[in-house]
């Protein structure tokens, strides 16, 4: 909703130009910009000095971890598949690796927190 005494001074400057003539026009456009930049500086200043509460986003905390664990076991089964031919040696290789990569991005999501 327009702030009352912007509308009124709008108003009259409007009026004044029909009364005055438009050899006025730029010195009533002057008057009337500069008391709406007074009215806008006055609203940012009261802003800024009264701000209203923060929204901060809430996301889950493990959310991040949701792709990185899901890519995991994606990579995982054919992975296993690869290194069971390669023996038990192969397989505990592969998932030693995948768990420590797992356990660095969640050290890692933990620390941006």
């Amino acid at each position: 909703m327009p702030d009352k005494r912007l509308r009124d001074d709008l108003q009259a400057t409007l009026d004044a130009r029909r009364d005055l003539g438009p050899e006025y026009e730029t010195a009533l456009i002057d008057s009337f910009v500069e008391r709406l930049d007074a009215t806008i500086a006055a609203r940012v200043r009261a802003e800024l000095d009264h701000p209203g509460p923060v929204r901060a986003k809430r996301r889950h905390p493990s959310a991040p971890m949701v792709p990185i664990v899901l890519g995991s076991l994606g990579i995982g089964v054919p992975l296993t598949a690869i290194a069971a031919s390669a023996g038990s040696e192969g397989l505990l290789v592969a998932w030693l690796a995948i768990v420590l990569i797992n356990v660095a991005a969640a050290v890692a999501i933990m620390r941006r927190s």
